[in-house]
């Protein structure tokens, strides 16, 4: 892997048009800066193929004016502001704007919102922006998103800020893949772990009875074996077929942030990647998390944090020596990472610190119940490997209550004892000597005391079969769900339980997703929340916008069943 990427690394990133400028693209060049940053309250927006060499090898893009990632927009808390949106490609598409607060019809949503951009035609977007903070836009139509249909949204605010900086830089993370999107995907329905290369291997084994002893390592692995399940099975998707990069570079050409000795310097962190997980950590810095998906939060001093796919974090970072800081993002799976320099300098590179160890799952990570585990020793325990179906709309009867459960297809494995574990840091994180931002860190900056109180609950348990690479939500994909029933003007809490071993990103649409982290004066606004393995999360939602929206997790190839249609009357 070492050798791989670093001839992907030395690959010369660079993007090039390959359709020829109509007039209307002639137009939108005026409006365009050499740093990739559009500002005001009318944008044109044009998605078009584009070649670009990313790893050594040409491939063809799907871009937004013909940039990857696509230009920055910035935007002004309060501003009515009008997109146009031109498809040139030979297929449908779409761009929604990820987390922005806006109008049902102007979420992107083909099928759901409208339907979608057709090739030749343009639409307009236009909604007051009612915001502010980090965010980012991306396509809502297929593969797209994987193939670079992704940008940043900064929202300037109205009110002063609590903070000051000197600088601010956006730093977007992403993969990029030289294989058709299609391509992987058959891939993972004929084998769910064809990326993964962190399999167990003998001398592993030899290792862990050194650890533990023969009795307990064997044990172990005769857990695992009965489950058909690997405790290293942390991403579908790795470094094998993924280059990361940070704002468009890949780790040979690093992105560089420059700065003064002295100076607070803000990075705004996007996860746009389709399928990655990053922790990220800048040797030899603190870092000040003052924000949450857009929302100002009580500030935290970290030394690392983990993104998951859709999530923004704002932090502040204060160089106190004229050298360069690698910015560094690691894969959740140690496959490989995104690399960029905080530097005095341009001709000033920082290098990439050694990548953690992969850290294995653990029984609680399966939703095990460890103290029956070790009462019962597993003589004679049989794993809970039945399959289950659960009816989302059963959820609408029960105010505060858990769903009913009914035999089903669609979901392998049940989470027996899930838990809040909003302390853990996650798998590959723990303990690893870092202080780690958890999301019991997070709080909001204001009170939420009196904020109205849930009306009912929700209940969904995000299910999957690996062995066929099928996701759902209550054990039902979408093409097989009826919507779910959200009444305008009420308060919900929605709680997830993960009965999967993989780490979901999950994003509702329109609304604000007030996370509970066991402080009710100060619940942090959120509009993506993870769902570790095994584990449950809840979280309130005001409904205050009608129609219809998406609620999916945002892991692109979950994405097909992982999904429900929320409708709001």
């Amino acid at each position: 892997m070492k050798r791989r990427t670093f001839i992907k690394g030395v690959a010369v990133s660079s993007v090039m048009g390959l359709t020829a400028i109509d007039l209307q693209a002639r137009s939108v060049q005026k409006h365009k800066r050499s740093d990739g940053v559009l500002k005001g309250k009318e944008f044109f927006l044009d998605i078009d193929y584009t070649s670009v060499n990313l790893t050594g090898r040409s491939a063809v893009a799907t871009t937004i004016n013909g940039q990857l990632p696509g230009p920055t927009l910035v935007w002004q808390e309060g501003d009515t502001i009008t997109l146009h949106v031109t498809n040139h490609l030979k297929k449908s598409s779409s761009i929604h704007w990820h987390g922005i607060i806006l109008p049902a019809p102007m979420d992107g949503v083909p099928g759901i919102s409208y339907k979608g951009i057709p090739p030749g035609k343009t639409f307009t977007y236009r909604f007051k922006v009612q915001q502010h903070g980090t965010y980012w836009y991306h396509s809502h139509s297929g593969f797209q998103e994987q193939t670079g249909m992704y940008g940043s949204i900064i929202i300037k605010a109205k009110k002063k800020e609590p903070f000051r900086v000197d600088r601010d830089y956006v730093v977007l993370l992403s993969d990029w893949s030289d294989e058709k999107p299609s391509a992987i995907y058959r891939k993972l329905k004929l084998s769910s772990d064809y990326y993964n290369f962190n399999q167990r291997t003998v001398g592993d084994f030899f290792s862990e009875i050194k650890n533990k002893g023969l009795g307990k390592a064997f044990s172990d692995r005769k857990m695992w074996n009965s489950m058909r399940m690997s405790d290293r099975d942390l991403s579908d998707v790795t470094g094998y077929t993924y280059t990361y990069l940070m704002n468009g570079k890949n780790p040979a050409t690093q992105f560089k942030a420059l700065f003064k000795k002295g100076e607070k310097i803000r990075l705004r962190f996007i996860n746009g990647a389709a399928m990655s997980f990053f922790d990220v950590r800048i040797p030899g810095l603190k870092m000040t998390v003052v924000a949450a998906d857009g929302n100002h939060i009580k500030p935290v001093s970290v030394d690392e944090f983990r993104i998951g796919v859709a999530e923004t974090y704002d932090v502040i970072v204060q160089p106190k020596s004229n050298k360069a800081y690698a910015i560094f993002a690691q894969s959740i799976e140690r496959s490989g990472y995104a690399l960029g320099s905080l530097t005095p300098a341009s001709t000033l590179l920082a290098k990439a610190p050694r990548m953690d160890k992969p850290q294995p799952l653990s029984m609680a990570d399966m939703g095990m119940d460890m103290k029956k585990m070790k009462k019962n020793s597993m003589k004679g325990m049989k794993m809970p490997m039945k399959k289950y179906r659960w009816s989302a709309m059963e959820a609408q009867k029960y105010p505060i209550t858990k769903l009913p459960m009914a035999k089903g297809v669609q979901s392998t494995m049940m989470a027996m004892d899930p838990k809040y574990r909003l302390e853990d840091p996650g798998v590959g994180l723990r303990k690893n000597g870092r202080r780690v931002l958890t999301y019991a860190d997070l709080k909001n900056r204001y009170s939420t005391r009196r904020d109205k109180k849930p009306d009912r609950e929700i209940i969904l348990h995000l299910t999957g079969n690996m062995e066929r690479y099928m996701w759902s939500i209550n054990g039902i994909k979408y093409a097989d769900a009826k919507p779910l029933q959200f009444h305008y003007g009420e308060r919900l809490r929605i709680t997830f339980i993960n009965d999967t071993m993989m780490n979901h990103p999950m994003h509702l649409h329109g609304m604000w997703s007030d996370l509970e982290t066991g402080d009710d004066n100060h619940l942090v606004r959120k509009h993506t929340i993870i769902v570790q393995p095994g584990s449950k999360i809840s979280y309130r939602v005001t409904v205050d916008a009608k129609g219809g929206w998406a609620y999916h997790c945002h892991l692109l190839y979950h994405m097909a069943g992982m999904f429900r249609k929320v409708v709001v009357a």
